[in-house]
């Protein structure tokens, strides 16, 4: 009984350490708690296994937030949303090719694009479509299939053919988490799938991502971290955020205009 209370103790407190620190690593916690680095490798397997962490080499982070479909996101964090995307904005250039991923961030810059600026959107996500259409200098691509209702986009085996053939200026990508060791990831393995695709086919990559996002990691990966060549990242993300991907060659942006 009392093995059982420390295991529910450690446990609880590793819980208590990924929301206050974003991460944590088997080898702190095993000399905090006084044992072995195998029973804390224990723990976090068991805390991975009930849905409570996601395991990353030497340690473990928080899971990324969880599955709501594209529909319900869009009325989630609405000003957030929109400073990200008017920090987006510079990076694209008249007469590019942009590919626009699922996501309600980026169904957020594809609102905030000017009126007049001429380029050519893809994406696999009607309601990024249906936005673009109020664009009149905007040439759309929509990629087609079986639309996933939670992803709220078409990502299957057709969507993958016909993605296949395009080369991107830059491709905005959506994420379901962001760190530097597990890199982008995404909740769904052939969300994912269709992610790195397009990514990898594209010249560049920029991610926009809000606060909750930063630090954790969902099931399947995307691209490394330093394949990102441009995170913009929240007024409010920690300032330490900056460095450590900079030192990776990645441009960090907050909203809000500053860069590091």
């Amino acid at each position: 009984m009392q093995t059982e209370l420390l295991l529910r103790q450690r446990q609880s407190l590793i819980q208590d350490r990924l929301r206050t620190s974003g991460r944590v690593l088997a080898v702190d916690l095993a000399q905090e708690f006084n044992v072995s680095e195998d029973t804390v490798r224990r723990d976090l397997r068991e805390l991975a296994a009930a849905g409570l962490c996601e395991r990353v080499y030497g340690g473990a982070l928080p899971i990324a937030p969880g599955r709501t479909t594209l529909s319900q996101r869009v009325g989630e964090a609405p000003e957030r949303k929109a400073a990200l995307a008017a920090a987006a904005l510079p990076f694209i250039a008249p007469g590019m090719t942009v590919f626009f991923d699922a996501s309600s961030t980026n169904l957020a810059i594809a609102q905030a694009l000017p009126a007049g600026l001429e380029l050519t959107a893809v994406t696999n996500t009607p309601l990024i479509a249906s936005a673009l259409m109020e664009k009149p200098g905007v040439d759309i691509i929509l990629i087609g299939g079986k639309i996933d209702r939670l992803v709220g986009a078409a990502i299957g085996a057709r969507a993958q053919r016909d993605v296949s053939v395009l080369r991107p200026d830059l491709c905005i990508l959506g994420v379901c988490g962001v760190d530097l060791d597990a890199g982008l990831t995404a909740i769904e393995y052939e969300d994912a799938e269709f992610k790195r695709l397009v990514a990898r086919n594209s010249a560049a990559v920029l991610a926009a991502v809000t606060n909750d996002k930063l630090g954790t990691s969902a099931p399947h990966a995307v691209i490394t971290a330093q394949e990102c060549k441009t995170l913009i990242v929240e007024h409010d993300a920690a300032r330490n955020t900056a460095d450590l991907y900079t030192s990776q060659g990645i441009t960090v942006v907050y909203a809000g205009g500053t860069r590091a």
